[in-house]
């Protein structure tokens, strides 16, 4: 018979590609309430696997009404005690949002929390593998992961035309008090997103195929090469090392290395990256790496976890291989 945990995880993330599909079907106007609202029971409903897999089932009652289950926000303060902790921050303005959106509706919020919503989607992935050892990636692919959305400007002045005195200055001081945290806190509390379209010849590389008709009346002028690298290379160093463990962990996969002349079991560590990053040329590929000039920091993508984790199911020996080439190559120098 499925435990009370295993039956709590499974409907969290049902909950979470609800939540995902609303986001990003386009004929929803009020899509970023409806995401509030489902990626709030998913992270509850996952928290509460949590804490009875923890503390025991009647950790997630109160103790004065057995009846009754803790709310998200309880089950925020058990699990993250530190309350500035940036994925913290970003839950409760969520929930700050889920709760007052059925009274306050306006469908531009989105443009207010696109960022944090972007942040929330990565971190509930995260702890979904580290508290339940669930690959989301199994349920949806990993670029459906990325909210795809273009998002406009919410000036001072279009949001006083737009609506009431009374309903532009809540708005209004909403997004200066989101983006104040945002200038603040990290990647755990918000993520830049934007969509852009590239053009490309290599169908297995396109999202969307589209074809050029000659005797179309209207045309269009192509930009080859516009990207968001605020989107795209969300990732840092330790960021990646930390996912390609948890993912060679779910995947059962050994990384065999040298250590002390020994060859033995051992995780991924930043030296095992940069040696990848080395031989591979990580950095000087732009479907891998981006260097940010404002901060004088790398910046990586998706592409480069799920590279690094190939390589290794491949040849579990490959840290040893990258070693040794290198070797040769210095030495023929």
């Amino acid at each position: 018979m499925e435990n009370i945990s295993t039956r709590l995880v499974n409907k969290s993330v049902e909950a979470f590609i609800l939540g995902l599909e609303i986001y990003n079907k386009p004929t929803i106007k009020y899509r970023a309430e409806g995401f509030a609202f489902f990626i709030s029971n998913a992270w509850e409903l996952m928290l509460k696997a949590y804490l009875v897999n923890r503390d025991g089932l009647e950790s997630i009652y109160f103790k004065d009404k057995p009846d009754r289950t803790l709310s998200l926000e309880n089950c925020i303060r058990k699990v993250f005690t530190n309350k500035n902790d940036p994925l913290r921050l970003n839950l409760e303005r969520i929930i700050e949002l889920r709760n007052t959106s059925t009274h306050f509706i306006t469908e531009d919020y989105e443009a207010i929390y696109a960022p944090l919503f972007q942040a929330s989607v990565l971190n509930y992935a995260e702890k979904l593998q580290e508290f339940h050892g669930r690959d989301i990636t199994q349920e949806v692919t990993s670029s459906f992961l990325t909210l795809s959305l273009n998002v406009d400007q919410l000036s001072d002045e279009r949001v006083r035309a737009k609506y009431s005195k009374e309903t532009a200055e809540r708005l209004i001081r909403e997004r200066n008090e989101v983006q104040g945290e945002i200038q603040t806190e990290n990647s755990n509390f918000s993520i830049p997103i934007e969509t852009h379209l590239l053009l490309t010849k290599r169908a297995n590389d396109a999202d969307l195929k589209v074809k050029i008709d000659k005797n179309a009346e209207n045309s269009i002028a192509i930009v080859r090469d516009i990207k968001d690298s605020n989107s795209i290379y969300i990732y840092t160093t330790k960021k990646i090392i930390s996912l390609v463990n948890k993912k060679l962990k779910v995947k059962k996969i050994k990384l065999i290395k040298v250590i002390k002349g020994v060859e033995t079991e051992g995780i991924f560590t930043t030296n095992d990256f940069q040696l990848f990053a080395k031989f591979y040329n990580l950095k000087q590929n732009d479907q891998y790496c981006c260097f940010y000039h404002i901060g004088r920091r790398y910046g990586y993508s998706i592409k480069t976890v799920d590279f690094i984790v190939e390589e290794i199911i491949k040849k579990p020996k490959i840290i040893i291989h990258i070693k040794e080439e290198l070797n040769k190559n210095r030495a023929k120098k």
